[in-house]
C-alpha cells in the first residue's frame, strides 16, 4: 500500500493560492450574502482549507446599498454596542446603519461570521465593500461569481 497518498497536505503562507473574486450584492438576502462571503474569505470552499492560516480569497462586494433584509428587520432589529462608559449603552437599527452608510450593513455581517480572534481580523481586511456597481481593483482582474 502507498502510504503517501493518505498524507495530509496543510497550507502554509508561501503555498496558498489566493485570488480575486467579485460578488454582486444587488437584491440578496444579507445574511444568505454575508454567510457565503464569510466561507469565501475564509477559504472554505477550498480543497486545501487549513483552519489556522489565511487561505481564502479577496472578495470584492458591488451593488451594497440593494440588499435586502426580510420581514420587519429594518426597523426592529438592533445592533448593540457599548462605549465601555458607564450608561454607555448605544442602539441602532439596520435603516439608520444604511442611511450613515450602506457599507456597514454588509461589513457587520460578515465580520460577525468571521472567527473572533487575530485571524479573523486579518482576514476582514481582505473584504472590500462598495456601495455602487464600480469599484478600483480592475487591475487584479477579479472573476464573477454568482452566489
Amino acid at each position: 500500500m502507498d502510504s503517501l497518498s493518505y498524507k495530509t497536505v496543510s497550507a502554509n503562507k508561501a503555498t496558498v493560492n489566493k485570488e480575486w473574486v467579485i460578488v454582486d450584492a444587488n437584491s440578496k438576502v444579507l445574511g444568505r450574502l454575508a454567510s457565503e462571503v464569510a466561507k469565501i474569505i475564509r477559504g472554505k470552499n477550498k480543497p486545501n482549507f487549513t483552519p489556522h492560516v489565511d487561505c481564502g480569497d479577496n472578495v470584492i462586494v458591488i451593488n451594497a446599498e440593494g440588499v435586502r433584509l426580510t420581514g420587519k428587520k429594518w426597523t426592529d432589529k438592533v445592533y448593540v454596542s457599548h462605549t465601555g462608559y458607564p450608561g454607555g449603552q448605544r442602539k441602532t437599527t439596520p435603516r439608520q446603519l444604511k442611511d450613515k452608510s450602506s457599507t456597514l450593513l454588509v461589513e457587520r455581517a460578515v465580520r460577525g461570521m468571521l472567527p473572533k480572534n487575530r485571524l479573523g481580523r486579518a482576514l476582514f481586511k481582505n473584504l472590500y465593500v462598495y456601495e455602487g456597481a464600480e469599484h478600483p481593483h480592475t487591475a487584479q482582474q477579479p472573476k464573477e461569481i454568482k452566489l
